[in-house]
């Protein structure tokens, strides 16, 4: 096959790769067989210390669209960055090394932002179990008026406190580009997709939602980083990137109300999954950004679901987070049922929009 070169590239996939020997080869099988063929393939390798490194050179060996970064392990959104920095299309694609795409995903997404001079495609996504050899569950994120034509998520705010499911979307790199929107360099894999999809809501004006699924998550690989508790700050690091971002571009009187509800909801998470002493110590970062915005006449209470808005309402976290831990276990059963992120915030959607 000829290398792909220049403009002629239609769409960069970056391909973080991190000790993922074991699902590698299922995930480049899915990017070099795309049908869209004018595909450059990043492969990020953080300092893997397995085979990843041994598998990706044998990839390139087969097919020049294969462009190989080899750097230390500095962490996901540093590896992210570099390949934002070398990509060469005209659109970017994630797919991460543990999850696999279907074979006509990069064709269909890129047919459709050039139809609509879209700035982002966004698709939904299935959600795979390895031992069970199938998809389990299919991700419903949009409302269905909103599929299929352009979505400005200034004027439909409920966007921004889906998934962030990065790795579901493609994104004009030039968008990218010209509103400085890259990843938080911080060490590990900790948030940094929630970074940079409020970025990316943020300065976006021309979306496209579509409610076909493509990308295949891998729910059961035990070395995910969603399954990590080791950094228990660094989703509030992450939010702070994000109000410098607003600050910078001018934008915090915006979308300082969407960006409290935000962070409050990542904040609520958090605490569930944590261990008591962590959370009890992620308590007091809790209690702070809470009052700071409740000061500032940021929080909107109708953007939680029920039993968060009843958790921030009465103050458990904030006055009482003894009590709170107390009743975490009394949850645990309903966080399964609700499915943290699928669930499109219903109360209020209708009314959370305003003139961009």
């Amino acid at each position: 096959m000829a290398k792909i070169v220049g403009r002629k590239i239609k769409v960069s996939v970056l391909v973080p790769i991190y000790n993922v020997e074991t699902f590698l080869p299922e995930c480049l099988d899915s990017l070099v067989n795309q049908t869209l063929k004018e595909l450059e393939i990043i492969c990020i390798n953080d300092g893997s210390t397995d085979g990843s490194p041994k598998i990706i050179k044998e990839y390139a060996k087969n097919d020049p669209r294969i462009v190989i970064i080899d750097k230390k392990n500095t962490g996901y959104g540093d590896s992210m960055n570099q390949g934002l920095d070398k990509a060469m299309g005209e659109y970017i694609g994630i797919v991460e090394p543990d999850d696999f795409i279907e074979l006509d995903a990069f064709r269909k997404m890129y047919k459709l932002a050039k139809e609509n001079d879209a700035e982002v495609v966004k698709a939904n996504f299935y959600e795979y179990k390895t031992m069970k050899k199938r998809d389990i569950y299919k991700s419903n994120l949009f409302l269905k008026e909103e599929t299929g034509r352009i979505i400005n998520p200034r004027s439909h705010r409920h966007i921004f406190y889906q998934q962030p499911s990065i790795w579901s979307a493609i994104y004009k790199r030039d968008f990218l580009n010209e509103n400085k929107i890259r990843f938080l360099p911080s060490e590990g894999a900790s948030y940094q997709d929630a970074g940079f999809t409020f970025k990316v809501w943020a300065r976006a004006k021309r979306v496209i939602f579509i409610d076909e699924a493509f990308l295949h998550y891998r729910k059961d690989n035990p070395n995910s980083s969603v399954k990590s508790t080791g950094k228990i700050f660094a989703v509030k690091d992450e939010y702070d990137e994000v109000e410098n971002y607003l600050n910078n571009q001018g934008l915090m009187e915006v979308f300082g109300p969407t960006l409290a509800t935000v962070r409050m909801g990542g904040y609520i998470w958090n605490m569930r999954r944590l261990e008591k002493t962590a959370a009890r110590s992620f308590a007091e970062i809790v209690k702070k950004d809470y009052n700071r915005y409740k000061k500032m006449g940021y929080l909107e209470l109708g953007n939680f679901n029920d039993r968060d808005a009843i958790y921030i309402a009465d103050n458990l976290i904030i006055k009482k987070p003894i009590i709170y831990l107390s009743m975490r276990p009394l949850y645990e059963g309903w966080d399964k049922i609700k499915r943290w992120g699928f669930k499109i915030i219903k109360k209020n959607r209708k009314s959370d929009t305003i003139s961009s």
